[in-house]
């Protein structure tokens, strides 16, 4: 008999989420002369990311409804942007995704022009469609936040159709302006960049796997010549210079916010929880519903992860992927076991949603082949930043010293 393997995953909260517990309710400005935000994820990745974002917002006064996530459903970018690649969008697919997605946030709200706010490829999607999809006139800010502009590395001889290299046609079309600029004219543009700590905007080649060889790309990567605004957030990494309060401070600033309480989240007492199912493929993850899966939830005890009492909920996911709707608390923390054929049983503790979301999105795991023979494998993940070594304390069972860190 086969033994189902357990993958763990122990998702952390950073103190400016749980500084959000003290703040106090938000009066915020009116919803009108806000523009609805279009917020774009990046590379391999979900519109869940978007999730603590979404409740700064709310916050701050903007109405839910004037705020929209996309999930594309195929988020990995080819290897060579021109070949059809199974699994994997293109530059022009990612446009038209989006493009679609205005088009109906603009339709739905009545709106003239939509802000846009995206990380890391999400960026290559903004410009893209600014300018090259009809977006100038659609949309009044865009906001990109660690997009490797420049590339993440920029070399004619490796990989030269991939859309992350600053030599390939994509780059070189979007950073190459009759003004001399970067940026095409109609919205306002800011980045926000780390000051040394995107691992995807560093001048040797240690995280494409090129230890010692230059990338061609400098730390400045993602800032664009042209643009309203360059800012920088010092120590931040590659995924905290669009998801950390202090990224959310500049956007909302630069947008049109004015509420002094930016960045602080206000739990609401009863929430309610949804999001989709989605899998993997033989290219990678995708955002497409993982019909079958079955999904249960439980409320846990924050110190030792026990479960308090019977699944809140237990479901099969259909042809749309939902898993909800939970009503539960701001206070609970709780546990989701997703089990799969071909995947591993996946525990995800998660700590106090501290607002309603509609885009907690989940995907079980697989196991690596070292892992192949493991009873059970823990993962802690911070799914907003990356856990540096020499910033961050990390610790398992009390233990701060861990081996093969």
């Amino acid at each position: 008999m086969l033994r189902r393997r357990h993958v763990l995953h122990l998702l952390t909260v950073s103190a400016a989420l749980c500084a959000g517990l003290l703040g106090a309710c938000a009066t915020g400005p009116s919803a009108s002369g806000l523009p609805p935000v279009v917020f774009v994820h990046g590379n391999g990745d979900s519109a869940a990311l978007w999730t603590t974002t979404l409740w700064r917002f709310e916050s701050a006064g903007w109405p839910r409804d004037r705020l929209h996530a996309i999930q594309l459903p195929y988020p990995l970018a080819r290897d060579d942007d021109s070949v059809a690649q199974a699994g994997r969008s293109s530059t022009q697919d990612h446009m038209r995704f989006l493009a679609a997605e205005v088009a109906a946030v603009l339709q739905r709200t009545g709106a003239d022009k939509v802000a846009l706010v995206g990380n890391s490829r999400g960026g290559n999607a903004i410009r893209n469609f600014i300018a090259n999809g009809g977006g100038d006139k659609l949309v009044s800010h865009a906001v990109l936040g660690g997009t490797p502009n420049h590339g993440v590395w920029s070399n004619p001889a490796f990989r030269p159709g991939s859309e992350f290299n600053g030599a390939s046609p994509f780059l070189k079309s979007l950073n190459t302006r009759p003004d001399g600029n970067e940026v095409t004219p109609g919205p306002k543009w800011m980045t926000i960049r780390s000051d040394r700590n995107d691992k995807f905007a560093q001048p040797d080649g240690i995280w494409i796997g090129a230890r010692g060889q230059p990338t061609n790309v400098t730390f400045e990567g993602p800032a664009l010549k042209g643009a309203d605004l360059n800012a920088v957030l010092p120590g931040r990494d590659h995924r905290e210079v669009s998801f950390h309060a202090d990224a959310f401070s500049l956007t909302a600033t630069f947008i049109g916010s004015r509420d002094e309480r930016r960045g602080a989240i206000v739990p609401q007492p009863r929430v309610t929880l949804d999001g989709q199912v989605t899998g993997f493929t033989a290219a990678g993850p995708t955002n497409l519903p993982l019909v079958g899966a079955t999904l249960e939830v439980y409320a846990v005890e924050v110190a030792t992860g026990q479960r308090r009492g019977d699944a809140l909920l237990r479901k099969t996911i259909g042809t749309d992927g939902r898993w909800g709707p939970l009503a539960t608390d701001s206070s609970t923390p709780l546990e989701f076991v997703l089990t799969a054929p071909g995947f591993a049983t996946t525990h995800i503790y998660r700590s106090p949603f501290l607002r309603s979301s509609d885009i907690v999105h989940l995907r079980p795991e697989t196991l690596a082949a070292a892992d192949k023979d493991a009873v059970s494998v823990v993962s802690m993940t911070r799914p907003r930043g990356y856990l540096g070594l020499n910033r961050d304390r990390m610790s398992l069972d009390g233990v701060t010293a861990l081996a093969d860190v």
